[in-house]
């Protein structure tokens, strides 16, 4: 792993236990230059995850609570008219940040959940007709509780799209559990938290995924992995063009988070699932059955022959 990230993931495990893998995941959604939905049942560290992810990075931080009354305006600011100045005058609404953490962001109405399209999609936000940059690096990171559903309008299709990588945090096990309760028992777990990488150093490796050697075999073993999704009995709708080329962003910034700058076929396996599996539309048949996406993102892999010559 580069140095740098490592110093990274070193930092943020000091507040969150047992949880490597999901803080790499964000590092790698981070450099790939996408955002992340993290659905997991409340308390298991989520925002303070977001947090140390911001704090270790040297990052600006902030959250919205997503409700039913929440406004576009709201996340993307408002033009008020100023008297003294006799002008309308651009108030920046919370979305201009580094991190932004969409807190239950399947609480709010579609309408306000749109306002992020543009802002996620684009890195822009439009006001009354007038486009304002966000400063990189900016990524989402929407959470949505997946037991209460009562309230919630669900992330249509069009919008998970929008996300890199859907994952989860999960609980952690009895060892890590207790080493919280000694640590964090009497004290906040982010007062001890120093920066170990800044904006500069985040754009280098933003740049360097981006730059990451990909063989033909592996962009034909891409291609053909998202095509063969649509191809599943019990897949309504597969990936999309856009899912495959996130998939090769993702899987980028994972080879680049494990210190190499080309990309192996495991590259794209350990990423696949993450990547892809949010962006499957079941039949109703699948869904009665209770299928999990994932499994079909799997089920996919294992059909696949591996390019052996990119294994070296």
């Amino acid at each position: 792993m580069d140095n740098r990230l490592s110093a990274a993931v070193e930092n943020i495990e000091g507040v969150i236990f047992g949880k490597r893998e999901v803080i790499e995941r964000l590092l790698v959604g981070l450099l790939a230059g996408g955002h992340i939905l993290l659905e997991d049942v409340p308390g298991t560290g989520k925002t303070v995850l977001a947090r140390s992810v911001a704090r270790s990075l040297d990052l600006s931080f902030k959250r919205i609570q997503f409700t039913p009354d929440l406004l576009p305006s709201d996340v993307t600011g408002s033009t008020v008219f100023n008297r003294q100045s006799e002008s309308f005058v651009f108030h920046p609404g919370p979305i201009f940040t580094h991190i932004l953490l969409a807190d239950e962001i399947n609480r709010a109405s579609p309408r306000t959940q749109s306002a992020l399209l543009e802002a996620m999609a684009e890195g822009t936000v439009s006001v009354d007709g007038v486009t304002h940059d966000l400063e990189a690096p900016f990524m989402v990171m929407a959470t949505q509780n997946p037991i209460e559903m009562e309230g919630t309008f669900p992330l249509p299709e069009a919008q998970l799209d929008r996300f890199l990588m859907k994952i989860s945090v999960g609980y952690p096990d009895e060892a890590d559990e207790i080493r919280m309760l000694r640590v964090h028992g009497g004290e906040d777990p982010l007062a001890a938290l120093t920066p170990v990488l800044n904006q500069e150093g985040i754009r280098g490796l933003q740049e360097r995924a981006r730059t990451v050697h990909v063989s033909e075999d592996l962009h034909t073993y891409v291609a053909t992995l998202a095509r063969k999704t649509r191809e599943l009995a019990g897949v309504a709708f597969g990936a999309s063009p856009r899912g495959a080329l996130a998939l090769l962003r993702a899987a980028k910034a994972l080879a680049v988070v494990r210190g190499r700058d080309h990309l192996l076929p495991d590259d794209v396996k350990e990423i696949a699932p993450d990547v892809l599996a949010h962006r499957l539309v079941l039949s109703p048949e699948a869904l009665i059955r209770g299928s999990d996406p994932r499994s079909f993102v799997e089920k996919t892999l294992d059909s696949i022959p591996v390019p052996i010559e990119d294994l070296h």
